[in-house]
C-alpha cells in the first residue's frame, strides 16, 4: 500500500551491507512536505526516542562532578551525549567503502521527546547539537504541516500517579513552560515519565490543553468504535491483556466528564517491535528494522494505518553502538522506498482522528507489571537477584513527610511575601530557565504581596527553591534500581537535603534528624550502610556545600591560579574586594577579602580568608566572617608578621587564634580542582621521571633495537622506558606544531617540517612496537585537523594549496600510524556543511559557464572545486561522483 504522501526512489539507490548504512553513489532527497489531507490513505511510521538522563548535578553547586565509572569522560551526561546524542544529530550514511555520503538529522524523522533537565544540559555543553534538536523541530513543522517532532514531558520524570495535585500540575506546567522556551510553539503531547497514568493524571493533562499521549498496549483495559451520529453505542472488547490495535489512535473521555472536550487521544506503541528495538538485534541493520515494521502492516483494505513504536532514545547509539546509522539510513531510504511516510503523532492526528475510545487501567506505567509499586513498593521489578526492594516503601514515606513538611513552611513563610504561593511556583519556570537578575526581578515584582526588601527577597528565592528540589528528590530514578545506595538513589536524596536547608535558612526550622530517623527503616543490602540513615551519613552529607567552603576552595586555589576581580565559582559569583600574597622560602602566605553571591538565591556572605602554603601538598587555610576595615587590616598586620618571622607552628596557631579553629585542606577542594591540583603538583615529579625514563631509554637503545630486531621479547623496564621517551617525543612535536598552526599568516614550510619529524617518531614506534596511551594526542591532532581544514575551505590560495592539502593527509596519516583511533566527524561535519552551501551551488554555475569555454581547464573556479573535492576524499567523504562531472 503506498502512501499518498510518499515520493517514488530509485530502487538500485541503496541496500544494507551487515551492521553499516550503505548507499551508493547517487544523492537521495527525502520528501520536503507532506501535503493537507482531511483523511490520511497509506503506511505512516513514527519512531518514538524518550531522550533523558537522570539529574546528577551537586544541589549546593548546580554542577555534575566528575564521575569516576563513566571514564574515560567526566560523566555519565558526556558519556551517552558521545555515543547518542551528538551521533543521532549528525548521524552518518556510508558506502560500501566506509565513506561517508550524508550526515543526516535524525531528529528531523523521529518523533521524541528530550527531558528538561538533559535539554538544559545539552544548551550548555553542546550549543550546536543543541540547536540541531531545535532546527529538526522546525523542519519537521514545514514537512508535516505545522507539526512539530518534538513533545514535551512531565518537568523531572516523576511518577505522575503517585504525586499530589499540586506536582502534577506544578510538573505539567513547568514542562510545558519549558518545551514553549525552547522550540517557540505549545506542545500538541506529553511524554509522561514511564508512561505511568492514572485519571487523575489525565485530568490535569486535559485541564493543561495537551492534546495526546504516549502508553504501552499494557495500560489499557478495553475499547470500542466512537458511534457515528444516528448509531447505538456498541459494547466494549476486553483487551487488557495487550491485544489492543496499536495502529490507530484512541479517544480517552475523563470519567463524568464533557463529552465534547474533556478527553485526550492516546496513541499506543506496538509492544512486539519495540521490545525487539530494545532486547534484539532488529537495529543492527536499516534492512532488518524496515523489514521488522513490515511485519506490522496489516494486509487488509483499512484506509490508513499507524506503525507506531516508542523506545529510551538512547537505545540509538548508547545501548546499541552504531544504531543510529541504522535509524538514519531506515528513515531516510528504507522508509520512503517502501512507500511508507515516517511522521510524527501530532501529524498523524490531524489527518486520522480517532474513531475509537478506550478506558485505561487505573494505574499503570511501562516497566511495571504491578501498576506503579516499583517506585513504591518491593514489588521485584529492577530486582538484583536475591537482593530485596524493601526500602521503597520506607523512602517514599519519608520524602512524602518531608514533602508535606516543606509544604507547610512554604505556605506560611510564602503567604508574607507572595500574593498566591502555589501560583508563584508554578511561574518559577520562567526564573529556572533563566537566571539573569532581570528575570528573577520581574518575576519578583509580579509575584509580591508588597515591596520586598532585599533580605525579603532572598526568603523567596530560598522558598521557590526549596519547592524545586522538592519536586526533583521525586525524580522516577531513585526507585527504579534494586538498592537505595546507588547513585540515583542517593541523588535523591540530596536534594531533599537541599530542601531542607533552605527550610531551615527560611523558618528555622529543621527537619533533617527526623528526616533521618525516618530513612532508618529503609533497609539496604549492603552491609557497610545497614539502611538509609547510613546512606544519608556517608554519601550524602558530604555533598553539603557552605559558602565559607566556596570561600576556601577559592582561597586555596588562588595559590594556584590567578584570579581576576570577578569570577564565577559554580553558581557563586566571587568579588575580590582586597587579596595579598608573600611569600618566603618555601611557604606562600595569601590573605583576602571576598563577597560571595549565590546566582540561584542571591544571598552572600563577606568573608576574609587566610591559605598558607607550605609547600608540596600542605596547605592549611582559614575562614572568617568580614569584622571590618580595621579588624581586617589587624589580622593583615598579624599573620604577616608570624610569616617573617619563620615559625610555621606560630603562624598556624595565629591564624587559627585570629580566624577561627574550622581549617581546610586540599582534601577539602571541590573535587574537579583538587584533582587539577593534584596534576599539578605532580607535574614536576614526572617531569623528573620523564628524563630519567628517556636517559635510560638512550642508554639501551641499541640493546633495545637489537631484541626487536631478532624479534625476541626486550625486557619490560626497557619496554616501558622507550613507551614512556617516544611518547614524550610525540607529545612535544605535536605541541610545536600546535605553535605553527596558530601563527598567522599560516606557515605550512615550518608545519610540513614538525610532520616530518612526526613521521619520523611514527617510524621509531612502529619499529620498538610501542603501545602508546595518550588520549591528549588525539585531542591534538583532532584540533590541528580542523584548524588545516579551515585554512583549505576559507582561506587557501592556488600556491598554498598543495601544502596545505600535504598537511591535512599527513596529519590523519600520523593518527593512523600511531593508532590514536582520531575522529574526523567534526571535519566531515564542517565539510559537509560547506559542500552543501557553497561548493554545490558553485559547482551548478561553473557547469553552465563550462559549455561556453572551448576547454574546461580555463576555468579557475573548477580547479579549485577539484582541489576541494580531493580534500573531502581524504576525510573519507564519497564525492566521486561530483569529481565525474567536473572532469
Amino acid at each position: 500500500m503506498q502512501t499518498h504522501y510518499s515520493q517514488s526512489t530509485d530502487s538500485s539507490y541503496a541496500t544494507a551491507v551487515n551492521d553499516e548504512v550503505v548507499v551508493d553513489k547517487q544523492a537521495f532527497e527525502p520528501e520536503k512536505h507532506a501535503p493537507s489531507e482531511a483523511i490520511a490513505t497509506g503506511i505512516f511510521i513514527t519512531v518514538h526516542g524518550h531522550f533523558y538522563q537522570p539529574p546528577r548535578e551537586n544541589p549546593y553547586l548546580e554542577a555534575i562532578e566528575r564521575q569516576p565509572s563513566a571514564s574515560p569522560f567526566h560523566d555519565w551526561n558526556e558519556r551517552v551525549h558521545y555515543e547518542c546524542y551528538r551521533p543521532n544529530a549528525f548521524a552518518r550514511v556510508l558506502n560500501e567503502q566506509g565513506e561517508l555520503i550524508n550526515i543526516v538529522n535524525n531528529f528531523e524523522y523521529l518523533s521524541f521527546n528530550v527531558g528538561p533537565t538533559l535539554m538544559s544540559w545539552l544548551e550548555t555543553h553542546d550549543p550546536e547539537v543543541y540547536q540541531r534538536i531545535l532546527d529538526a523541530d522546525r523542519t519537521s513543522c514545514e514537512r508535516l504541516n505545522g507539526h512539530g517532532n518534538a513533545i514535551a514531558q512531565v518537568y523531572n520524570h516523576i511518577i505522575m500517579p503517585l504525586a499530589n495535585d499540586r506536582d502534577k500540575q506544578t510538573q505539567i506546567r513547568w514542562g510545558k513552560e519549558d518545551f514553549r522556551s525552547r522550540f517557540g510553539r505549545d506542545p500538541e503531547g506529553m511524554w509522561l515519565a514511564e508512561t505511568a497514568v492514572d485519571y487523575a493524571t489525565l485530568e490535569v493533562l486535559v485541564a493543561e490543553g495537551i492534546k495526546f499521549i504516549i502508553l504501552a498496549p499494557s495500560q489499557v483495559q478495553r475499547c470500542r468504535p466512537l458511534p457515528k451520529p444516528g448509531q447505538h453505542v456498541t459494547q466494549w472488547t476486553e483487551v487488557g491483556g495487550g491485544q489492543i490495535d496499536p495502529i490507530r489512535p484512541y479517544r480517552c473521555f475523563l470519567p463524568g466528564g464533557d463529552l465534547n472536550r474533556d478527553y485526550i487521544d492516546v496513541f499506543f506503541y506496538d509492544g512486539p517491535i519495540s521490545r525487539d528495538m530494545g532486547f534484539n538485534e532488529v537495529l543492527s541493520s536499516s534492512q532488518l528494522f524496515a523489514d521488522r515494521i513490515g511485519q506490522a502492516v496489516r494486509g487488509d483494505r483499512r484506509t490508513s494505518q499507524l506503525i507506531s513504536v516508542a523506545t529510551d532514545g538512547e537505545t540509538f547509539g548508547h545501548h546499541k553502538g552504531g544504531a543510529e546509522k541504522a535509524l538514519a539510513y531506515a528513515v531516510s531510504v528504507e522508509f520512503p522506498q517502501r512507500g511508507w511516510l515516517t511522521t510524527n503523532y501530532a501529524h498523524y492526528l490531524s489527518i486520522c482522528p480517532p474513531e475509537w475510545e478506550v478506558e485505561l487501567k487505573p494505574v499503570t506505567a511501562w516497566s511495571c507489571s504491578h501498576g506503579v509499586n516499583r517506585w513504591k513498593d518491593d514489588c521485584g521489578c529492577g530486582g538484583g537477584g536475591v537482593w530485596h526492594q524493601q526500602w521503597r516503601r520506607p523512602l517514599r514515606d519519608a520524602l512524602d513527610w518531608l514533602r508535606d513538611r516543606l509544604a507547610g513552611v512554604y505556605e506560611t513563610s510564602g503567604r508574607r511575601l507572595l500574593r498566591d504561593p502555589w501560583h508563584a511556583r508554578n511561574e518559577y519556570i520562567h526564573v529556572v530557565r533563566d537566571r539573569r537578575s532581570d528575570t528573577v526581578r520581574t518575576f519578583l515584582d509580579h509575584h509580591q504581596a508588597h515591596l520586598l526588601s532585599d533580605d525579603e527577597r532572598i526568603d523567596v528565592l530560598r522558598l521557590l527553591e526549596m519547592q524545586r528540589h522538592t519536586l526533583l528528590m521525586y525524580t522516577s530514578c531513585g526507585w527504579f534500581f534494586e538498592e537505595l545506595s546507588r547513585p540515583e538513589g542517593v541523588q535523591i536524596l540530596r536534594y531533599a537535603s537541599r530542601a531542607i536547608d533552605l527550610a531551615k535558612d527560611v523558618s528555622g526550622i529543621d527537619f533533617e534528624a527526623e528526616f533521618i530517623h525516618r530513612l532508618s527503616t529503609a533497609p539496604s543490602n549492603i552491609k557497610s550502610f545497614v539502611h538509609g540513615a547510613e546512606v544519608y551519613h556517608q554519601l550524602v552529607k558530604p555533598s553539603h556545600i557552605s559558602m565559607e567552603q566556596v570561600a576556601a576552595h577559592y582561597a586555596m586555589s588562588s595559590i594556584f591560579q590567578h584570579y581576576s576581580v570577578e569570577q564565577k565559582v559554580y553558581c557563586y559569583r566571587v568579588s575580590q574586594l582586597d587579596y595579598q600574597i608573600q611569600r618566603i622560602g618555601p611557604l606562600t602566605l595569601a590573605i583576602g577579602q571576598l563577597q560571595l553571591t549565590s546566582e540561584i538565591t542571591h544571598e552572600f556572605g563577606h568573608l576574609i580568608f587566610a591559605v598558607l602554603h607550605l609547600g608540596g601538598w600542605d596547605i592549611h587555610c582559614c575562614v572568617a566572617p568580614f569584622a571590618g576595615r580595621l579588624a581586617y587590616a589587624k589580622t593583615q598586620e598579624q599573620l604577616f608578621a608570624a610569616l617573617n618571622q619563620g615559625n610555621i607552628a606560630r603562624l598556624i596557631l595565629k591564624m587559627n587564634e585570629v580566624l577561627g579553629d574550622r581549617t581546610y585542606t586540599l582534601q577539602d577542594l571541590f573535587a574537579e580542582e583538587r584533582h587539577r591540583i593534584m596534576e599539578m603538583l605532580s607535574d614536576e615529579t614526572l617531569s623528573g621521571l620523564d628524563q630519567l625514563y628517556t636517559q635510560v631509554y638512550r642508554d639501551n637503545y641499541s640493546i633495545l633495537m637489537a631484541f626487536h630486531r631478532d624479534e625476541l621479547t626486550p625486557p619490560r623496564e626497557l619496554q616501558v622506558a622507550a613507551e614512556i621517551a617516544v611518547g614524550n617525543k610525540l607529545m612535544s612535536a605535536l605541541q610545536t606544531l600546535e605553535q605553527h598552526l596558530l601563527e598567522s599568516p599560516l606557515n605550512l614550510s615550518d608545519c610540513l617540517g614538525q610532520l616530518a619529524e612526526l613521521q619520523a617518531i611514527a617510524t621509531e614506534a612502529e619499529y620498538l612496537k610501542c603501545t602508546l596511551s595518550l588520549p591528549q594526542a588525539r585531542l591534538l591532532l583532532e584540533d590541528q585537523i580542523m584548524c588545516v581544514l579551515q585554512h583549505l575551505i576559507h582561506d587557501h590560495d592556488n600556491e598554498t594549496f598543495d601544502a596545505a592539502f600535504d598537511c591535512l593527509r599527513q596529519l590523519i596519516a600520523v593518527g593512523d600510524r600511531f593508532k590514536l583511533c582520531v575522529s574526523l566527524s567534526h571535519a566531515q561535519e564542517l565539510y559537509m556543511n560547506h559542500f552543501h552551501n557553497t561548493m554545490m551551488p558553485t559547482i551548478h554555475e561553473c557547469q553552465q559557464k563550462v559549455y561556453a569555454l572551448p576547454d574546461p581547464e580555463q576555468c579557475t573556479e573548477i580547479l579549485q572545486l577539484r582541489n576541494l573535492l580531493h580534500v573531502g576524499k581524504a576525510l573519507c567523504i564519497d564525492v566521486q561522483h561530483v569529481l565525474e562531472q567536473l572532469s
